[in-house]
């Protein structure tokens, strides 16, 4: 079986940073105002959470509540008693052109105890928190790490994704087809080498991968190709190379398909992410 997220996570990596390990009294606001999403550990005490629209969430277990884009938050618990946060900022490689972060709800909360497998980290995660040890700052941000890689597991074996792609992912069959654009993305797929890929037939594949991610096999190599592009202008790699690098035949060819997905030039897509 392929590795549904290997590939994924080597080209789009993800970064956390712990920025709160302890008690959190009354109210509590986070705010949209940078380009951070963030992971929150509850470990004990009633959690009220709000959002911008729609009813209060109330957390009275031991939960995860994930943001991978930015998205404006508040907690309101005991003025005294308070409940137990350990928190960290993620920060998505290639931000809005992440497969990940526009893959997953606008929040996600899960009860701790979902995680299976996950308490080894969890642990040690909650023991670094409580102590003082040198590099405790390092390890959080990694076990932070791998308990988003936890969740994202979590959610395709429930179902619980949104049409796209880790939907396809979570699918028995294009998970096969996926993993093969996302790991030869300079290949010129055609519709059959794809249904191959899938163990199914042309017509079946192309109608199940629509209903499942929500788009063609075309469009989503595409969009998966063009994110890749804009992760490579913003190192600061040449057109030439990238159109090579990710199926494009020329210069012209990445430009017209980068057009297309964005609305704008590389050239013009390069030039706004310096300003």
């Amino acid at each position: 079986m392929p590795d549904r997220l290997a590939s994924l996570l080597q080209h789009f990596s993800i970064h956390a940073q712990t920025f709160q390990a302890g008690p959190l009294c009354g109210i509590n606001s986070l705010d949209a105002g940078t380009r951070l999403g963030q992971l929150h550990l509850i470990r004990s005490g009633e959690v009220e959470v709000l959002h911008d629209t729609g009813p209060a969430l109330r957390i009275s277990q031991p939960s995860l509540l994930l943001y991978p884009q930015p998205m404006s938050h508040r907690f309101r618990t005991d003025p005294q008693q308070g409940a137990d946060f350990v928190c960290a900022h993620l920060d998505f490689e290639g931000q809005n052109a992440n497969p990940i972060a526009a893959a997953l709800a606008p929040w996600v909360c899960l009860p701790l105890s979902e995680l299976s497998g996950c308490e080894p980290v969890l642990q040690l995660l909650f023991a670094e928190a409580e102590a003082q040890n040198c590099g405790r700052q390092a390890v959080m941000d990694r076990l932070f790490e791998l308990v988003l890689i936890q969740v994202l597991r979590v959610l395709m074996a429930q179902g619980r994704t949104q049409m796209g792609m880790l939907s396809g992912l979570g699918h028995e069959r294009l998970r096969g087809a996926l993993v093969a654009m996302h790991e030869q993305p300079q290949r010129d797929w055609s519709l059959a080498a794809l249904a191959e890929q899938a163990g199914m037939s042309r017509t079946v594949f192309s109608g199940t991968f629509r209903d499942t991610v929500g788009c063609t096999p075309g469009a989503y190599l595409q969009a998966w190709r063009i994110g890749l592009a804009q992760k490579m202008l913003s190192q600061g790699q040449s057109l030439k190379w990238i159109a090579s690098e990710v199926g494009y035949g020329s210069e012209a060819a990445l430009s017209r398909a980068f057009r297309a997905q964005t609305g704008q030039s590389p050239r013009d897509w390069r030039k706004r992410q310096t300003l």
